[in-house]
C-alpha cells in the first residue's frame, strides 16, 4: 500500500508519527511537507519512498497536485492523512476529487468550521454554548444583549485555545471588533463563556461506531492558561474512565460524532461540566490530540497509542487496550520575563515524586518562553490509583518555579 503522510514541519511529534507509520511491514511511506526532506531525521530518510514539497498544507489545489505527483512516481495511493488541524478540510477534499478513501470533505468542514459544527449539534440535541458567527459588529452587540457578560471570541477555525478571547465588557468588546474587524467573508465566532471544570473525552471510532475512549480533566482551563502566561496547569487521565459518572458525556460524545459524520479515526473532544452537574460540549476536532495526551493515553496502557492511530487510520483496525494507570502531566511556565534564569523546586519534586515520573522534558537555563500554553517543560507522572497522580499534579506546580529575567 502507498500511504502519505501530511505534516508542515518535521516537528517532534509528526516524526514520531512518520516513524510509527514506518514501522508497519505493508505499506511504502510517501510524505508530504512545507520543508525540506533534508530535515526529517537521518535515521528515517532513507526509509521514505517519496516527498513532495508544497508551501501550504492548507493549500486543497497544492495537495492536489502533490497527491497526483507522487502517484504519478509510485502509483496509486490507498491512504492520505494528517493530524494537523488546518489540513483536515482540505485534505478531505483532495481524497474525494482523487477517490481515496477517508473522511467526507462535508463532515471534515463540520469538525474545522466551530459555527458550523455548533449549528449542527444543537440540531441533534446536543448541548452546547451558545454561539454568533459575527460579520458586522452589530451581531455582536446584540449576541451580548441576549447571553450577557463575559463571552468568548475565537476565529470560527481556530484550533484548541489559540486565539481565543474572553470578553468581560462592553469596552472590552469594543476593543476587539476594532481588533478583529469581522466581515462577512472574514467573520469572527462569539460563543457564549462556559463555566465549570473543563475536560477532554478521546474517541476511537471504526465506520462510524465507537469501539474505545479516554477521558482527561484539565486545570485550570486552557483559556486561563491562555490568559495567564504564568500559570502552571495540569491535565489528569484518570484510571477510572468507565465510572459511572461519566456516562452522560460518553452517550453524548457518541452522539455528536455522529452527528458530525465522524467514519474512522481519533476525536478530541473539549467539554464542560457545569456546577449544576449538566454537560456541555465546547469544540471536537477529528484528530488524535495534543499537548502530550497521546503520551498520557500510551502510558495508561502500557502500548503506542501514536502507532495505534497510524493502524487504525491504515487498516481500520484498532485492539482495545487495557487501563493499568492513572496519568497526569503538569506543564512547567515561567514567571517573569527574559530566558529562563533558575528553577527552584526540582529537588524536592524528584526526591517526593521521582518514583511516578515516567516522561519528562525539563526547562533549561537560558532557554526563551516557547509562547506556547504547554510552556517551557513539563512532568508526566503515573500510578494505579488516580489519588496520587492528582495530589502530586498539585504538589508539583506549586512546588516548582521557572524563573525568567
Amino acid at each position: 500500500m502507498l500511504v502519505i503522510f501530511v505534516a508542515p514541519f518535521f516537528s517532534p511529534a509528526a516524526t514520531q508519527m512518520i516513524e510509527a507509520a514506518l514501522a508497519l511491514p505493508h505499506i511504502r511511506l510517501a510524505v508530504i511537507s512545507q520543508q525540506p526532506l533534508e530535515h526529517l531525521s537521518r535515521h528515517l530518510l532513507g526509509r521514505v519512498v517519496g516527498h513532495w514539497r508544497v508551501g501550504d498544507v492548507t493549500d486543497a489545489s497544492q495537495l492536489a497536485r502533490a497527491v497526483q505527483g507522487l502517484s504519478a512516481v509510485h502509483g496509486a495511493v490507498s491512504r492520505c492523512f494528517a493530524a494537523y488541524e488546518q489540513s483536515q478540510l482540505p485534505l478531505a477534499i483532495v481524497r474525494e476529487q482523487l477517490g481515496i478513501p477517508g473522511l467526507s470533505s462535508s463532515a471534515a468542514n463540520n469538525f474545522r468550521d466551530k459555527a458550523r459544527m455548533k449549528d449542527v449539534l444543537r440540531a441533534a440535541g446536543i448541548p452546547v454554548a451558545r454561539h454568533q458567527l459575527v460579520g458586522e459588529p452589530g451581531d455582536a452587540r446584540r449576541f451580548v444583549a441576549d447571553v450577557g457578560f463575559p463571552i468568548v471570541v475565537k476565529p470560527p477555525a481556530g484550533a484548541g485555545a489559540k486565539a481565543t478571547e474572553r470578553i468581560t465588557d462592553a469596552n472590552a468588546l469594543e476593543d476587539a471588533l476594532q481588533r478583529y474587524r469581522p466581515s462577512v467573508d472574514d467573520p469572527m465566532l462569539a460563543e457564549e463563556f462556559l463555566r465549570g471544570t473543563e475536560h477532554s473525552l478521546e474517541t476511537v471510532t471504526i465506520n462510524g461506531k465507537p469501539v474505545w475512549h479516554s477521558l482527561t480533566r484539565y486545570a485550570p482551563t486552557p483559556l486561563e492558561v491562555i490568559e495567564n502566561p504564568w500559570i502552571q496547569w495540569t491535565v489528569l487521565l484518570p484510571r477510572e474512565i468507565d465510572d459511572p459518572h461519566y456516562d452522560d458525556i460518553k452517550r453524548i460524545g457518541d452522539k455528536a460524532l455522529a452527528a458530525l459524520g465522524m467514519t474512522t479515526g481519533v476525536s478530541h473532544c473539549e467539554w464542560f461540566r457545569r456546577p449544576d452537574g449538566s454537560v456541555a460540549i465546547s469544540e471536537i476536532a477529528a484528530r488524535p490530540p495534543g499537548a502530550n495526551m497521546t503520551t498520557m493515553i500510551s502510558r495508561a496502557h502500557d502500548i503506542d497509542f501514536v502507532g495505534s492511530w497510524i493502524r487504525l487510520m491504515v487498516d481500520g483496525q484498532f485492539v482495545t487496550p487495557t487501563r493499568r494507570y492513572a496519568v497526569g502531566t503538569a506543564y512547567l511556565r515561567g514567571q517573569g520575563h527574559g530566558a529562563v534564569a533558575s528553577i527552584e523546586g526540582l529537588d524536592t519534586v524528584q526526591r517526593e515524586y521521582g518514583h511516578l515520573i515516567c516522561d519528562a522534558r525539563l526547562p533549561y537555563l537560558g532557554q526563551h518562553p516557547t509562547g506556547s500554553y504547554e510552556g517551557e517543560g513539563f512532568l508526566i507522572l503515573r500510578h494505579p490509583d488516580t489519588r496520587v497522580v492528582q495530589d502530586a499534579l498539585t504538589r508539583i506546580i506549586s512546588t516548582v518555579k521557572v524563573v525568567l529575567r
